[in-house]
C-alpha cells in the first residue's frame, strides 16, 4: 500500500458517475440536433483542443469527424495549438472552464470561430468563445474525470453522423458484467487502440493512473511491437479497444501478459476501464475521487 493509501469505506463520487453515463450518453444525442448550429459543419477545417483528459476526447472526436469525411480535423493540447495554422472553426473542451491553457488559447484565437464544451455555467471560457454548449447535466464532483469527457465525445460523435444507440447499450452492459479480470492481480497496464479509438486507450490509461496510482500506458496497436513490447510480461494486462489486428494480440501473448480484446463499442470499453481503475483503487486503499497532485482544474498564476 503507498503512503497515499486511505481507507475508502463508502461509494465514491466517481463510481455514481460511471453509472450514470449511458444516461448521459442519451441526453447528448437529444441535445445534439439543438447544439448542431455552433458545432462543425461538412467541409469546414477543424481544430479540437484540450488538456489532460479533454486532450484525450479531442483527439478522438477528430479521427471520427475527419474519418467521417467532415473534413481536416486536427486534435491538440492547447498549450501546443499551432497559432499560425488557419481553422474554419476551434471546439475547446473543458469541463470546468478555468484551465488556463485552453482560456489562453481562446483569447488568442478570438478571430476564428470558436465553440466552447463546458460542465460549468458562466464559465471564463463562455465569455472568450463565440459560441457555448453547457453540458451541466454531466459535470462531476470527483477530480477524476469520467462522464463529462464520454458525454463530450457523445456529443461531438453524434454531430459526426455517429449513432449511439449501440453504444449506449454496450455501456448499459459494462455496468453489469463482471469485470473481465482482477485488476490487482497485474502491475502493469496497457491500452491500445487504432483510429479514433487511440484517443479512448490514451483516456483508458490516464484513468488507471490517476485513479489507481498505477503504472499504465497507451499506444497505437501496430506501434506497440516497435519497443514497447518489450517490458510486457505476466504481471502486464494489455486492454485493446476497436479493431486490433488479431497478430498484435498473439505477439503480446507470447510475452506472458494477459490481454483482453475488447468486444463492446469502444466507449463502452472504456467504461469497463473505468470500472476496473476504480476497483483497483479500492482493492488498494485509495481514494479515486482525490488523487495525489491533483486537482480538479489547473489554473495557473
Amino acid at each position: 500500500m503507498s503512503d497515499s493509501a486511505l481507507t475508502w469505506p463508502h461509494v465514491s463520487d466517481i463510481a455514481h458517475e460511471i453509472s450514470s453515463q449511458p444516461a448521459c450518453w442519451s441526453r447528448a444525442m437529444e441535445i445534439s440536433g439543438r447544439v448542431a448550429g455552433v458545432l462543425p459543419t461538412p467541409g469546414e477545417r477543424v481544430a479540437i483542443v484540450g488538456c489532460g483528459t479533454s486532450w484525450f476526447v479531442a483527439q478522438a472526436a477528430a479521427s471520427l469527424r475527419e474519418s467521417a469525411g467532415h473534413g481536416p480535423t486536427d486534435a491538440f493540447a492547447a498549450s501546443e495549438f499551432p497559432t499560425g495554422r488557419g481553422y474554419d472553426r476551434v471546439v475547446a473542451i473543458s469541463r470546468s472552464g478555468t484551465t488556463t491553457e485552453v482560456v489562453r488559447l481562446l483569447e488568442t484565437v478570438s478571430g476564428t470561430r470558436s465553440v466552447a464544451i463546458c460542465g460549468v455555467e458562466g464559465a471564463p471560457v463562455a465569455d472568450l468563445a463565440h459560441d457555448v454548449v453547457v453540458l451541466g447535466f454531466a459535470d462531476e464532483r470527483s477530480v477524476v474525470q469520467t462522464r463529462f469527457a464520454t458525454t463530450a465525445l457523445a456529443l461531438l460523435r453524434s454531430n459526426a453522423g455517429g449513432d449511439l444507440g449501440p453504444a449506449i447499450a454496450d455501456a448499459e452492459r459494462a455496468l453489469v458484467s463482471p469485470l473481465p479480470v482482477e485488476p490487482e492481480s497485474f502491475v502493469h497496464f496497457v491500452s491500445l487502440g487504432r483510429g479514433w479509438t487511440v484517443g479512448l486507450a490514451n483516456e483508458a490509461a490516464l484513468k488507471m493512473r490517476e485513479a489507481s496510482n498505477s503504472w499504465a500506458e497507451s499506444y497505437p496497436a501496430m506501434e506497440y511491437r516497435h519497443g514497447p513490447v518489450s517490458v510486457a510480461g505476466p504481471s502486464t494486462l494489455v486492454w485493446t479497444l476497436g479493431d486490433v489486428e488479431a497478430d498484435v494480440v498473439a505477439d503480446v501473448e507470447l510475452t506472458g501478459a494477459t490481454v483482453v480484446v475488447g468486444a463492446l463499442d469502444p466507449m463502452a470499453e472504456l467504461v469497463l476501464i473505468q470500472r476496473t481503475a476504480v476497483a483497483r483503487a479500492e482493492a488498494r486503499g485509495l481514494d479515486p475521487d482525490h488523487p495525489r497532485h491533483l486537482t480538479r482544474s489547473v489554473v495557473l498564476s
